[in-house]
């Protein structure tokens, strides 16, 4: 067999593999190409120059940010090998090439290959193949699929909507190529994740997208910012960031983009139906639309996502299609009794370890009937530690009955969550910050927070991020106030995944959060020691500024 050619180049470098799907953003530091997702077998590596090799790549949708940005630097692989399909990166690479003329091999390889090429020190790419010492393996090129264009798809390629339009169509034909697809799908939404300042890399694209002239024609929310738009002057940041990231927020607006700036937009009142095609980008949200709300949408990388909400349509491939949102892994458990609400997220985390190439269904929850929160929490963890673009759980969501035939079976067990939660918990038990609202909190998670402190002051800073709506429906109630009197910092706009210093407190050496995701990219994004837990566990933290080395009652 032959390995495939998905976007074309020349390359040579040492061999940097691993068996492990990575996450750039959050997983490699775009100032220095080092990996810093310290749960990863390539944590303190530097990918810059390596032809990099891993079967996907897993998390955020802003890894082809990333990967745009460590290309424009000079800090970039030589060459992205895989051994299964991927977009996010493919993304950035392809953006790289269209927009800026950085070519950047990126190659597929069948699994015995993969194996030979990843044991070999060193690699040289060609237009033909790859040659690795005495190792050469033939590579086809890339795929000219023949998709099946409307008129009006071919009019957008042709320049009749402008050239903004036109580049689009290019880049979502491209990625319909590389993932198969026949041909394109109507969107009625899109959700924006490249308009947070990843790299500098995420303001270029954007600002000339802005500047010839592209316009969103579908209804388009934002994520998350990488700052509070109305108030980081106030609030120290500095202008050297505080100025393109906010540029970056206003660029997306600009091109008609609903200013929501939530990670959370399952919570607006704009949250798609059951069957309803959508463009999300944003791991958490994507995989919630899929499994909670039964909407569908592919983890659409960062660029890709304002290109489709430009033209209306995405790539008819993977989980617009039927056949390939059926479980392929059935995991099995039992709820330790007692459990409280640390359980869905640490449960989220595990099973991603234990699917992280393929659409799992979690069986043995439906007694314990878990609400928005628990599902909001289950999906982002899980969308750390897999690629896969959605979940079931049996009994719960609304397609958990789709497996297919051939799926498998493996466990989670309670010592499982014992070793995932210490593994969570390596962090000192003094804590100087508290973190909550990974991703943007409910307004249900907001009352919940203050009914649990009642009224008692915090003793360490205690942050709570929430998207607009929601902090205004939470002052309308009195719940805002309610946090404020006891000392709580709650913030619109910016994320923990995107939260910056000084806003994220300089003097912050361990941190505790409740969030799955923000535990495991807390300590590559943030330098700081992480302790998680519950809410009431964070809640203890917050008054006492310590959490206990206990494990809770329920894994003990």
């Amino acid at each position: 067999m032959a390995g495939l050619s998905i976007l074309p180049g020349v390359a040579e470098g040492p061999v940097l593999a691993s068996d492990e799907p990575l996450s750039f953003w959050g997983g490699v530091d775009p100032a220095t190409g080092t990996v810093i997702d310290m749960h990863h077998p390539l944590h303190g590596r530097a990918v810059t120059g390596a032809v990099l090799m891993m079967p996907s790549t897993r998390g955020s949708c802003t890894g082809s940010g990333v990967l745009l940005d460590l290309v424009l630097s000079g800090r970039g692989p030589a060459a992205l090998v895989f051994s299964q399909p991927e977009d996010v990166v493919t993304l950035g690479a392809l953006i790289a090439a269209e927009m800026f003329g950085h070519s950047l091999p990126v190659l597929r390889l069948p699994p015995a290959d993969f194996a030979a090429l990843a044991g070999r020190d060193l690699a040289r790419i060609g237009p033909d193949g790859i040659v690795a010492g005495d190792l050469a393996i033939p590579v086809r090129p890339p795929a000219t699929a023949l998709l099946d264009l409307t008129p009006d798809d071919r009019a957008m390629l042709e320049g009749a909507d402008g050239t903004a339009t036109a580049l689009a169509m290019r880049i979502v034909c491209a990625m319909a190529a590389q993932q198969g697809a026949e041909r394109l799908v109507d969107v009625t939404q899109a959700h924006i994740d490249g308009c947070i300042y990843a790299s500098p890399a995420n303001l270029t694209f954007a600002e000339r997208m802005a500047s010839l002239g592209a316009r969103v024609r579908v209804p388009t929310t934002m994520n998350a910012i990488s700052v509070d738009h109305a108030n980081w002057r106030a609030q120290g940041v500095p202008p050297d960031f505080g100025r393109p990231a906010q540029r970056l927020a206003d660029a997306y607006v600009a091109m008609g983009c609903r200013p929501t700036f939530t990670c959370s937009p399952y919570l607006l009142d704009s949250a798609p139906a059951a069957g309803e095609a959508v463009a999300w980008a944003e791991s958490n949200a994507v995989i919630y639309a899929n499994s909670v709300l039964g909407a569908r949408t592919a983890k659409h990388p960062d660029f890709l996502d304002l290109c489709i909400a430009m033209t209306g349509r995405a790539p008819l491939a993977g989980v617009y299609l039927d056949r390939h949102r059926r479980a392929r892994r059935i995991i099995d458990l039992a709820p330790p009794a007692g459990a409280d609400d640390a359980f869905w997220p640490l449960l989220g985390w595990l099973a991603g370890r234990l699917s992280p190439d393929r659409i799992p269904l979690l069986r043995g929850l439906a007694a314990a009937r878990p609400g928005i929160e628990a599902l909001k929490a289950l999906c982002a963890a899980f969308g750390t530690t897999s690629a896969a673009p959605m979940l079931h759980v049996e009994g719960v969501t609304p397609e958990s009955g789709h497996v297919a035939p051939d799926a498998d079976h493996c466990r989670i067990t309670l010592d499982d969550m014992r070793d995932g939660w210490r593994l969570l918990n390596d962090g000192p038990s003094r804590i100087d910050l508290v973190a909550l609202g990974s991703p943007h909190a409910s307004l249900g998670e907001c009352r919940a927070l203050a009914l649990g402190l009642g009224g008692r002051q915090v003793a360490v800073p205690t942050i709570l991020t929430a998207g607009r709506d929601t902090i205004a429906q939470a002052r309308a109630e009195g719940t805002l106030a309610a946090l404020e009197q006891s000392g709580v910092q709650v913030l619109p706009d910016l994320c923990w995944c995107s939260i910056s210093r000084p806003v994220f407190p300089d003097r912050t050496r361990t941190l505790m959060t409740n969030s799955g995701k923000y535990a495991h990219y807390g300590p590559g994004l943030s330098g700081c020691a992480v302790r998680f837990g519950s809410l009431d566990g964070c809640i203890q933290a917050a008054l006492t500024g310590r959490a206990s080395d206990a494990l809770p009652d329920w894994l003990a």
